[in-house]
């Protein structure tokens, strides 16, 4: 039997999974979207043209953590029986997340209880992990904490692997197909809500600039890691002179002869930068907020001292 849904979601995963569930028989009475920005959002573009409610709040709560009572009120008015939460970013509050009779299905990028937090794609790369995967959960008063309904594993994270790449490339159709298996199940009255082991838990805060700073005193492999979780956001950094550059589709390369932070090529696969036990292979910067380019392109040159 198909649930009605409130969906809360963005861009194309978004978009992904409200196809699927529409496909599966579900009625979705509710589209929550992101507010109108600079480019047309993949979920608000299908509800659109589905001729689906479309509702594009700022904010469901105020600063102070207080709900908003007439945006309670409207989504109460929608009758759903299950809110679906598709990647949102929005903080909801416990009116809404509990409302409806099933509550609220969570989608996450990683294997909970491991990786809490809004940037667990970034960190388990720069962690070192091996392998991946998704969680669907049911959300509670703390952080990726609630019950877990539908979990898939063993995608492993590749030397190559970027936040973005470790996404699209293994993630981003897994966790399609595990928000809508969880969302049969709850229908057909076969979920399970199984426990997170608190003992396995750990939580990571935002990838921000202070974790994005290059050090160049710490080994090459933690570096590759570094700038590759903190690829596309907010990139690693290092100064360069009296400025910024920004390192990114960053590899590890073998060890080359000058001391750490020191370009000592600019080749046709990108700057190669001395590192303690190995080299990064830079193939594009960004120096001091300019647009992303080759490092050659970009005027980096052998020789360069990145501080």
């Amino acid at each position: 039997m198909g649930l009605r849904i409130a969906f809360f979601g963005q861009a194309a995963f978004g978009r992904d999974v409200l196809v699927r569930l529409l496909d599966a028989g579900h009625e979705v009475v509710g589209v929550y979207a992101p507010p109108e920005g600079r480019r047309p959002d993949p979920l608000a573009e299908e509800a659109e043209k589905r001729g689906l409610p479309l509702l594009r709040p700022r904010a469901m709560r105020r600063k102070t953590g207080e709900p908003l009572a007439a945006r309670v009120a409207e989504h109460a008015a929608l009758g759903a029986d299950l809110n679906v939460l598709a990647f949102v970013t929005m903080i909801l509050p416990s009116e809404v997340v509990d409302q409806p009779p099933h509550g609220s299905l969570c989608f996450h990028p990683s294997l909970l209880p491991k990786y809490r937090g809004g940037n667990a794609l970034a960190w388990q790369i720069i962690e070192g992990e091996t392998e991946s995967g998704v969680t669907v959960f049911k959300p509670d008063e703390g952080v990726d904490t609630g019950p877990i309904v539908v979990q898939k594993g063993g995608v492993p994270i590749q030397p190559h692997h970027t936040s973005a790449s470790l996404y699209f490339e293994s993630l981003y159709d897994l966790g399609v197909e595990a928000m809508v298996e969880a969302v049969g199940q709850v229908a057909s009255g076969e979920a399970v809500y199984r426990a997170q082991d608190e003992s396995q838990a750990s939580f990571q805060g935002l990838v921000d600039d202070a974790v994005a700073r290059i050090d160049w005193g710490r080994p090459a492999a933690e570096l590759d890691r570094q700038a590759r979780g903190c690829d596309p956001n907010p990139g690693a950094h290092a100064r360069l002179g009296d400025g910024q550059v920004r390192l990114f589709d960053v590899r590890l390369g073998p060890e080359v002869a000058g001391a750490p932070g020191t370009v000592v090529s600019v080749e046709a696969d990108g700057a190669h930068v001395a590192a303690q036990g190995g080299s990064l292979v830079v193939g594009r910067v960004r120096i001091d907020g300019g647009p992303k380019a080759k490092p050659g392109e970009a005027g980096l040159a052998a020789g360069a001292k990145l501080g």
